[in-house]
């Protein structure tokens, strides 16, 4: 099967555009895709509609592998000047990490510490490590690939240097200034295409459109939308030195010297992230990144995944509908525990330019969803983890059936995940008797969506010992022994079946 025309939305043009790598083809080898996804501030536990940004960029990596590309994915870890009000261009509120320790603090003084955190407040470095941390082993649950490589997962505060010499080249170039403060500001009038992305103007940025501005600082600006690339404070928890004073630097400047760091390439093929970051933060990578390298674009393609719902209402912990991954994994939205593989369809089933309506209903019919192909994959023999690890371009290359061309023609459709289902569930409908079809469309379909291999735990060991104990019971007559484990498991949200073979006893989905 050759590879189809693959075309995704670029926000920066407002239109779909075909997709081919900066890297030229080259026999012998897979062309290298270079990706940049902003990751999570580290100073709480990701929510869900965090993940579902970051898996949008795991599906849009593992679709591009599919196909043959080599994909650089490089996701950051921000544990250093990102501001409580993320709207405004420079930097206003408060460092989160500070306020992360306020918050802990608060909590340890009233015995409210969560579960499992036993922090000390003052200690940002520690905080930042905890959630980071606790940001990777969620992200490893739901199948998120970046978290199994650390490489790719950089931490702010391990790239201060690189972002002061960034930010040394802005001056040098005329594109950043110190202003009468110490602080040193992006000037946005040096860079004439500030505002394509966003579509914002610098008139309408002067007056500080939609309070985006901080009035704060308007008197040592040039102009009113001119961001924070350093902002010298001695009394600040987390600083360093610099040639501008020992303090922090803004949060945008991070994501720019990150990539180029990582990626080690002035231009990459596609950066991602929430529609919340397309201004200012998006806007402002670009100005930095273009102004320091002298290069005309810094991203080819912009993506952005839309907001998350909560049944109908948008997620906000006033309103008692604020979950956390581990939230609903433990059964807090649901009522009972959910399978990582059933939160990790639900996240992704739709498309990721939709807003999402998470919803009860949602889940279930996700878990529906699992346990339809999971069966289907033992029906045809398929074996989980040895056949899906294999290339993707291998596998496509094998087979030419309708329905897999069509799966992978839906994916090529700006990343389609809703019409990709449908043309993997019409084709459990009516699977085709060959079995290498079914294993090709089987392998195709879980490199993307990564839902078919159970999750391993001790929950395991549990069921058996519990389901071993049944059959001991029945066997010595003790009905009621054996009764009261069946409801424990039950309980513990176990489907029970007795077989010939035994007591069988399953993980309910959700």
């Amino acid at each position: 099967m050759p590879r189809p025309e693959i075309k995704f939305y670029n926000t920066l043009t407002k239109s779909l555009e075909v997709f081919e790598p900066l890297d030229p083809p080259a026999p012998g080898r897979p062309q290298r895709v270079t990706m940049y996804n902003c990751g999570p501030t580290v100073y709480d536990y990701a929510h869900i509609g965090n993940f579902k940004s970051f898996l949008f960029a795991d599906v849009l990596r593992r679709f591009l592998e599919l196909v043959g590309y080599q994909v650089e994915q490089v996701m950051n870890l921000t544990d250093v000047g990102h501001m409580t009000d993320d709207a405004v261009a420079d930097g206003g509120g408060q460092d989160k990490m500070e306020a992360a320790g306020q918050r802990l603090a608060e909590a340890k003084k009233s015995g409210k510490l969560p579960a499992g955190v036993n922090l000390d407040p003052g200690d940002p470095y520690a905080i930042a490590k905890f959630y980071g941390d606790a940001f990777i082993e969620d992200a490893k649950k739901l199948g998120i690939k970046v978290a199994s490589e650390p490489s790719h997962l950089p931490r702010a505060t391990d790239h201060v240097a690189n972002m002061q010499a960034l930010i040394k080249t802005l001056i040098d170039k005329g594109h950043a200034y110190v202003a009468s403060d110490g602080a040193v500001y992006f000037s946005v009038q040096s860079f004439p295409s500030y505002g394509r992305l966003s579509g914002n103007t610098l008139d309408e940025l002067r007056g500080g459109a939609g309070g985006r501005v901080s009035e704060s600082h308007q008197q040592v600006k040039r102009h009113p939308a001119d961001f924070l690339l350093w902002k010298p404070d001695a009394s600040h928890l987390m600083k360093w030195d610099s040639p501008w004073g020992a303090g922090y630097p803004g949060w945008h400047i991070e994501c720019s010297a990150m990539a180029l760091a990582v990626l080690k390439a002035d231009v990459i093929d596609i950066h991602t992230g929430g529609e919340d970051n397309i201004f200012p933060h998006h806007e402002c990578e670009i100005a930095q990144s273009c102004g320091a390298s002298g290069q005309k674009q810094f991203a080819r393609f912009w993506m952005h995944g839309r907001h998350l719902m909560v049944e109908g209402q948008k997620m906000s912990k006033s309103k008692g509908n604020f979950y956390t991954v581990r939230q609903v994994l433990d059964g807090a939205f649901t009522g009972r525990a959910v399978d990582p593989a059933v939160l990790r369809l639900e996240l992704i089933k739709a498309h990721y330019r939709s807003n999402m309506n998470f919803t009860q209903k949602g889940v279930e019919d996700s878990a529906s969803a699992v346990k339809r192909v999971r069966a289907f994959a033992e029906s045809v023999n398929y074996d989980v983890n040895s056949t899906t690890r294999k290339g993707g371009a291998h596998v496509l290359e094998d087979c030419d059936h309708p329905a897999v061309a069509e799966y992978v023609a839906a994916l090529a459709d700006d990343l389609n995940a809703a019409r990709a289902l449908g043309a993997l569930f019409a084709y459990l409908n009516e699977p085709s008797a060959d079995q290498a079809v079914s294993h090709a469309m089987l392998s195709a379909f879980d490199q993307v969506f990564d839902v078919l291999a159970a999750s391993s735990s001790a929950a395991g060991d549990f069921a058996s010992v519990k389901a071993a104990a049944i059959d001991q019971a029945r066997k010595a007559r003790d009905y009621a022994a054996a009764d009261a484990l069946r409801s424990e498991l039950e309980a513990a949200g176990y489907e029970v079946k007795t077989t010939k073979d035994g007591t069988v006893a399953t993980k309910k989905l959700a």
